[in-house]
């Protein structure tokens, strides 16, 4: 075979051939054994600085001597603590491997090539693969300008807009990745008004559980009243089993039974189905992890626009910071340093850096570090 490359791009539908594989960011693995005998300050990948809670650490020590079985296919013992503690029925319950692989499974199952999906520029990457991975058109709306109160967030009114007889699936994250910034749950209820039936809104809450302002609420809320309403979280942020992988999709039963003939058989596997069923029975620490992140997203936010930096608000484990130029070189600088975060030029954000929460010394080392790139 002369050109194995060219054959198999060649042989590869037409769907696969534009995608670009999802850019995970830096080597990390690479980095850590760089800083081994130092510090590394990882800020780049929105993971909850305070770790699980301990019921999930101990949850996945007690079925270590199973793991020579499979996993329960159903997910049965996590599905009904999600529906006890969401007040939904099993059924509305689909797991993944991470909200990543639902929201993929999404596209799958109801985009194709001739209809279109609708997203906001400066959404998060997924929802952009997922379209592209179906062979769907993607519809980017315009976000709200740079100098909004929510700078560079989703603007509903420009999705409403960018619907048209052919759209499909509507992907909205509240709160958005990478901007940090949120829209209030009435406008959510708006919008769905606006929505024919036959359109999929899917709702990325990946970070609701970090949430302190009371006016974003969560699109749970409005589940009942919206077949069409799909709402995705995580147990990677805020409850800490980001290695671990698992995720949910909260839906209409007959919709989530469509996305179970997709899904992967086991999915999830079983130290992540101990894991997130224990973190989701310790209401403690998620409150604690919630109370402390929103201690420090305050004041790394105060700091850093005490250097005269603009920092959008959030309402996440992150912050988005814009630097008025290109930032490519001082990200550079921050990482033969010791300090990860994440550039976001590939967003078209390319004056622009996200920066995890970390803990409060953490946080300090970044800016230390900072403090002398910019000078």
């Amino acid at each position: 075979m002369s050109d194995p490359q060219g054959l198999f791009e060649r042989l590869a539908t037409p769907a696969v051939r534009a995608l670009r594989a999802y850019d995970p960011g830096h080597d990390l693995v690479a980095l850590r054994a760089r800083f081994a005998a130092t510090e590394l300050v990882e800020l780049g990948a929105n993971e909850n600085a305070y770790g699980p809670s301990p019921a999930a650490r101990r949850a996945v020590l007690d079925v270590l001597n199973t793991l020579h079985r499979y996993p329960d296919p159903t997910g049965a013992a996590l599905k009904d603590a999600l529906a006890a503690h969401h007040g939904v029925e099993r059924a509305a319950i689909v797991l993944g491997n991470g909200s990543h692989e639902l929201l993929m499974l999404l596209a799958q199952a109801f985009a194709a090539p001739g209809l279109e999906v609708v997203a906001s520029r400066y959404g998060f990457a997924v929802y952009a693969l997922a379209a592209q991975a179906a062979g769907a058109t993607l519809r980017l709306a315009e976000a709200l300008p740079a100098g909004h109160a929510m700078p560079r967030g989703h603007d509903l009114d420009a999705i409403a807009a960018a619907l048209t007889p052919a759209t499909r699936i509507v992907y909205l994250a509240n709160p958005n990745n990478p901007t940090g910034t949120w829209f209030p749950l009435d406008a959510l209820r708006a919008l769905l008004r606006r929505v024919a039936d036959d359109v999929l809104v899917v709702v990325d809450e990946a970070y609701a559980e970090f949430v302190t302002a009371a006016e974003a609420g969560s699109a749970l809320t409005l589940l009942a009243d919206h077949a069409n309403l799909v709402v995705t979280r995580t147990f990677s942020k805020a409850y800490a089993l980001a290695g671990l992988r698992v995720g949910y999709a909260l839906a209409h039963p007959q919709l989530a039974a469509v996305l179970d003939r997709l899904r992967e058989s086991f999915n999830v596997n079983t130290p992540a189905l101990a894991a997130a069923a224990a973190a989701l029975g310790d209401a403690e620490h998620l409150a604690w992890v919630r109370e402390r992140n929103a201690e420090q997203r305050e004041a790394l936010a105060g700091a850093l626009a005490a250097r005269g930096l603009r920092v959008a608000p959030s309402q996440t484990n992150f912050l988005l910071v814009d630097f008025g130029r290109d930032a490519a070189d001082l990200e550079a600088r921050l990482v033969a340093r010791g300090v990860v975060v994440r550039p976001v030029g590939g967003y078209g954000l390319p004056t622009c850096l996200r920066i995890s929460i970390g803990t409060r010394d953490e946080n300090r080392r970044l800016l230390t570090i900072l403090d002398e790139v910019l000078q």
